[in-house]
């Protein structure tokens, strides 16, 4: 690969390289293990308290830090010490085998590439908005303490997503700084020459040079592009300036180059891995660049090195509602990957359209980056049970004359990062209680041990976290003040509100109209008197932030600043503005109760809650997403009756009633029922079942070891068998398939005749294969399945050929006579080993 003259890069040579020890500083400040591992803190607080305190940088402290406070902390020899023996401990556990190695040492992954528009790490690398971003920052934190081969592929933005000041008049301000990348914690690659590694993506008439970039997460590492390089035009430069910024056409390039560029920056690594995860459908060009790819090193056509590479694509949606899918006009598909698909894939653009669109043959239908994902992918999943469900009837259309239930998509619950959430405090507590290593594997003991901790230690817990919160509430309320040049009276004010001793509720979310944050606000009158009740005191805590484009979220922002700016409200409510990563992690360490008021099923699963489980907090949230399967009125409370109502004004005014309600009658009065020792033994009952029961099966651990054993293991053996041998197990199923489509027509099924008998209904139908190969389908008995059982699939035996005509059999089964004869028919599906039906192939003939 050619290159130009080599760019420019961070003056890293000014850092004092030189002093003995220092690179045992930059070790540890480059690791983002520091994000939930907290034994480096002490060091970045010993340098620069007040700045650690601000940013939780370590790589920005070194570079801030004088080369005098360096010397003179490394010149301590207990300094020095103790930053050496991190680094020696920090590299152990690298080596040490974790549970992916005790448990799968002999299995076909050797890597997992993950690619995901957004990665939330740490508040020290702003490239992330919110939840998607959540859920990949988790799983790579997960996956490093499991040991599971994983390398995170994503774009560094120079600007990431927007930062929110809320001005005087109580409006949303967006601000854009600067990511420098000299001030975070990445690193340039660079080739064995010294040569910065860098990528060239030809695009119509010009060519694209990609800088790369590396973050060292413990065990594992995330791969960075950006296109600020000085080789391109200016307008190039900025196409990864903003995360989910500009118009489609700057979003299409966006994502040509995370999916393209980022399968082709793993190759120049030398990493070639068995399984491609997409976290949503942004990054699916890379199944289209991998079958490329497959094309270069065995000579196979792209039907063939798609059907090899996709039985390792994994697709993951988080999308709830259609019009949440990226889509992008037939122009822009044609103006930029017309050449790629003609010269690069050997396919027309015709065929390139297909693979993202519902009917091939409607030239005006976008392009859905999420049904291209679907047909690059061997597995298919949603984020919680009640997302799966909902995906399964938003992509039903790409599956005709299939039943929903049979739509291929299944699920993985998404979890949190437990270390990265919890409290120092919580962290002593669980480790009391269940020890160090209760994130690193299997969690089934952890309920019995939480259920152990005596009340007086959970409470005495519990109230020390809510007097941190208020702590932290009063100075960040106090600084956004300063900030947006309210009276020095109003900032003197904000560092004495709040009661430690209140019931806290918060609610921090992205601002959009379908999670009603202003369900709260539908009888102001009523909040104000719950907030100023003087007996039973609540105080409430509000961040989040709307999209820059998004105007009816920005009027609820307002909406809520106007009402907490009331005098008779201002002492009971907070709005803390500019919602990122550290906030979130004070907010959910010391809140009582996280409501959350999505409007069903529009939360594909939603982590927010998750993260106070762990802390003692407790939730009261719409039955949606993952709270629709982890409720249960012992653990928190729940609103909505389990149905859906779109947007209803009459339903969204009664589910408000609910809220005002439960927490009028449910909610403050157990609170505030004290024992003899000032202890609410009912709440604390509460908090106890859902911290024992809920943050194990709600953890990242959890949900990352189900995508290894249910989606990786699997998906790496079946695209090792597929590639071998040059893609010849591909060859053979494209054949079947092409034999497949063009004799399934032919077939009939004839009369089917039913008898009552001991063991239950006996069917017994004739089948016309005609041209097809029997072996090549299956004839099946179905049932729909009762409330949420799964279908009945019952596979017909051939009893013998059918006399005189060829290619025609009489199929027997016995079904269970616990169902009515009626509610069977017989159907015809294709089979062929090892293929994913229906999502390899859609035919299907039924009875009736």
């Amino acid at each position: 690969m050619s290159q130009p003259t080599r760019a420019s890069h961070p003056i890293y040579h000014l850092l004092p390289t030189e002093i003995e020890g220092f690179d045992s500083l930059a070790e540890l400040a480059l690791d983002l293990n520091w994000s939930w591992n907290h034994a480096t803190d002490g060091v970045w607080r010993q340098l620069d308290p007040a700045l650690w305190q601000i940013t939780h940088n370590p790589w920005v402290i070194l570079q801030t830090a004088s080369r005098e406070r360096i010397e003179q902390a490394l010149a301590d020899p207990a300094f020095r010490k103790n930053a050496e023996d991190l680094v020696a401990a920090s590299r152990e556990a690298r080596e040490a085998p974790a549970w992916f190695q005790q448990c799968h040492p002999q299995c076909a992954l050797t890597t997992a590439a993950y690619f995901s528009m957004e990665f939330m790490l740490s508040e020290a690398l702003p490239i992330y908005s919110g939840g998607l971003g959540n859920v990949a920052g988790d799983q790579l934190k997960a996956a490093s303490d499991l040991g599971v081969p994983v390398a995170g592929v994503g774009l560094l933005y120079q600007q990431g997503y927007f930062r929110q000041m809320i001005s005087k008049s109580g409006d949303q301000q967006a601000l854009f700084p600067y990511n420098d990348p000299g001030q975070l914690p990445v690193t340039p690659l660079r080739q064995p020459n010294g040569e910065w590694l860098r990528l060239e993506i030809a695009l119509p008439g010009f060519s694209v040079w990609l800088r790369a970039w590396q973050v060292q997460v413990g065990r594992i590492k995330l791969y960075l592009l950006d296109s600020n390089d000085a080789a391109n035009y200016p307008v190039h430069r900025g196409i990864t300036s903003e995360l989910y910024g500009g118009g489609p056409e700057l979003r299409l390039k966006q994502e040509i180059l995370l999916g393209i560029g980022g399968w082709r920056l793993l190759r120049a690594l030398g990493l070639q891995p068995e399984i491609c995860h997409l976290n949503e459908g942004h990054a699916a060009f890379a199944v289209l660049e991998r079958a490329r790819d497959f094309m270069e090193q065995t000579g196979q056509p792209f039907e063939v090195a798609l059907a090899v590479t996709r039985a390792g694509n994994l697709f993951t949606t988080h999308t709830a509602v259609a019009a949440g899918f990226d889509r992008f006009a037939p122009s822009l598909i044609e103006l930029y990957l017309s050449h790629f698909a003609q010269q690069k894939l050997g396919i027309s653009v015709r065929d390139l359209l297909a693979l993202g669109r519902q009917n091939p043959d409607d030239p005006a239908e976008p392009f859905n980056m999420a049904y291209l994902a679907i047909r690059g992918s061997g597995s298919v999943n949603g984020v919680s049970r009640l997302h799966g469900k909902v995906s399964r009837r938003l992509f039903l259309p790409l599956f005709p004359r299939w039943p929903e239930a049979e739509v291929p998509v299944a699920y993985v619950t998404n979890g949190i990062h437990v270390p990265t959430w919890d409290s120092a405090p919580a962290d002593d507590l669980w480790t009391e209680a269940c020890g160090k290593a209760r994130w690193l594997g299997t969690t089934e003991t952890l309920t019995e041990d939480i259920n152990r901790v005596p009340d007086a230690r959970l409470w005495q817990f519990r109230t020390a976290a809510s007097r941190s919160l208020v702590e932290y509430a009063r100075a960040r309320l106090a600084r956004d003040l300063a900030a947006a040049g309210a009276p020095p009276e109003d900032v003197e004010t904000a560092r004495h509100l709040f009661n430690p001793h209140a019931l806290t509720l918060g609610f921090a979310r992205r601002f959009a109209t379908y999670k009603r944050p202003n369900l709260l606000l539908h009888d102001r009158p009523r909040l104000v008197r719950l907030l100023t009740d003087p007996h039973r005191p609540v105080q409430l805590i509000i961040a989040g932030k709307a999209h820059p484009e998004d105007q009816p979220g920005q009027a609820l922002v307002r909406e809520w600043t106007t009402f907490i700016r009331q005098p008779e409200v201002r002492p009971h409510a907070v709005f803390l503005a500019d919602y990122d990563m550290l906030l979130t992690e004070h907010l959910v360490e010391g809140v009582d109760v996280w409501i959350n008021t999505p409007r069903r099923p529009w939360e594909a699963c939603g982590t927010s809650g998750m993260k106070v489980l762990v802390n003692g907090g407790i939730n009261l949230s719409e039955l949606d997403g993952w709270w629709a399967e982890a409720y249960t009125p012992d653990v928190g409370w729940a609103l909505g009756d389990g149905r859906e109502h779109d947007s209803d004004p009459a339903w969204d005014a009664a589910e408000a009633e609910a809220l005002y309600n439960l927490l009028e009658q449910e909610v403050i009065p157990e609170f505030y029922a004290r024992d003899s020792d000032g202890i609410p033994t009912a709440w604390m009952a509460r908090m106890r079942n859902s911290m024992a029961r809920l943050t194990p099966r709600f953890s990242a651990d959890r949900a990352v070891r189900e995508y290894t054993e249910q989606h990786y293991l699997p998906g790496a053996a079946a695209y090792c068998q597929r590639a071998a041998a040059s893609g010849a197990a591909g060859m053979q199923l494209v054949d079947w398939r092409r034999t497949t489509e063009k004799h399934w027509d032919t077939v009939r099924l004839g009369e089917v005749h039913v008898e009552g008998g001991a063991d239950g209904h006996i069917f017994e139908v004739q089948v016309y294969f005609n041209e097809l190969d029997p072996e090549a389908a299956s004839v099946e008995l179905y049932a729909e399945g009762l409330d949420s059982d799964s279908p009945v699939r019952l596979e017909m035996q051939r009893l013998r050929p059918l006399a005189g005509v060829p290619g025609a059999f009489a199929c027997r089964v016995v079904a269970p006579a616990t169902r009515p004869a009626g509610d069977y028919t017989v159907r015809v599906v294709p089979r062929h080993p090892g293929v994913a039906v229906p999502l390899e192939t859609v035919r299907i003939l039924w009875q009736r």
